[in-house]
């Protein structure tokens, strides 16, 4: 917990454990080790070799105790147990909760505790059974089952069209009010590419409006504020109504993957093994249908 949170004081108000006591602990484990775990600076602590050993070792383990504990309650024989499934906020309420809906009812010794956040929640350290991953993948021990992919557009109201005009090229943005999404993403620009030479060009926008919500995006592009740049499925709804445009589709970067992950195991519990045999045919026909209403 002190590696993910970054820090002690973050550390000790998620466990709800005393800072003193809980720096107490680390001092305590490290004299029993005879090793020290972490560098302690003003700013972040940083895991020393000897740390990001001990943190692998320990993970191994507790993954092993918790196969263990699954094993004696016969989740490797019989699909039961609780199942902790996490999706983007929007395509988890649009598309993942009909279906675990749909699940539950085939599958009565199986819970499942949905988490819908528009942020890449930690697998093993929130454990996780599964998540929805829209994106390209970084290279890791995940496990990944492709459902599809998903193209990222411009919008624009009609009304915001006929006042300003209907931009050929990205750089035409220039002079479009636009509205941007707050997200932790090192750059701000937004990148397209040349269908001529499929060269990556990118142009800083000017936002008139801020948000920290996709859908707050798509609501404020509809009342005109401005463009804005989302996934399809976030606005796919308002496009078929007519409340939305697509513009610069010529520009689009390719599409980007979809996919349901989870934590490479040597054995898969029946209840995940029947989730992922349930979920991805019915994700993947969700996706065909988005991408043929385009």
């Amino acid at each position: 917990m002190v590696t993910e949170k970054g820090s002690l004081s973050a550390a000790s108000r998620a466990l709800r454990v005393p800072l003193p006591t809980l720096s107490r602990k680390v001092t305590d484990l490290e004299s029993l080790l005879g090793a020290r775990l972490l560098i302690r600076t003003t700013r972040k602590l940083t895991l020393t070799d000897a740390g990001v050993a001990y943190l692998a070792a320990a993970r191994r383990i507790l993954e092993q105790v918790e196969d263990a504990e699954r094993e004696a309650a016969g989740e490797f024989s019989v699909p039961k147990g609780e199942l902790v499934i996490t999706a983007p906020m929007l395509f988890g309420k649009l598309h993942v909760l009909p279906l675990v809906a749909d699940f539950l009812a085939l599958f009565a010794e199986i819970n499942i505790r949905l988490v819908l956040a528009d942020r890449n929640v930690h697998l093993i350290d929130d454990h996780v059974d599964m998540a929805v991953r829209i994106g390209n993948l970084p290279d890791s021990t995940l496990v990944a089952t492709r459902i599809g992919t998903m193209r990222t557009v411009m919008c624009a109201s009609p009304a915001l069209l006929a006042t300003h005009g209907t931009p050929n090229s990205p750089s035409d943005l220039l002079r479009f009010p636009c509205v941007m999404v707050d997200t932790p993403m090192p750059s701000s620009g937004w990148q397209f590419q040349t269908p001529e030479s499929s060269t990556t060009l990118e142009i800083q926008p000017h936002p008139r409006l801020w948000v920290t919500s996709t859908d707050a995006a798509a609501q404020a592009a509809i009342r005109g504020v401005g463009v804005t740049r989302l996934f399809y499925y976030q606005v796919a709804e308002a496009i078929q109504a007519g409340a939305l445009q697509i513009i610069l589709a010529a520009f689009e970067r390719e599409s980007v993957p979809v996919n349901l992950v989870h934590v490479s195991r040597g054995q898969m519990p029946l209840k995940m093994r029947c989730f992922l045999d349930f979920a991805a045919p019915r994700l993947r026909e969700a996706l065909g249908r988005l991408n043929l209403s385009r």
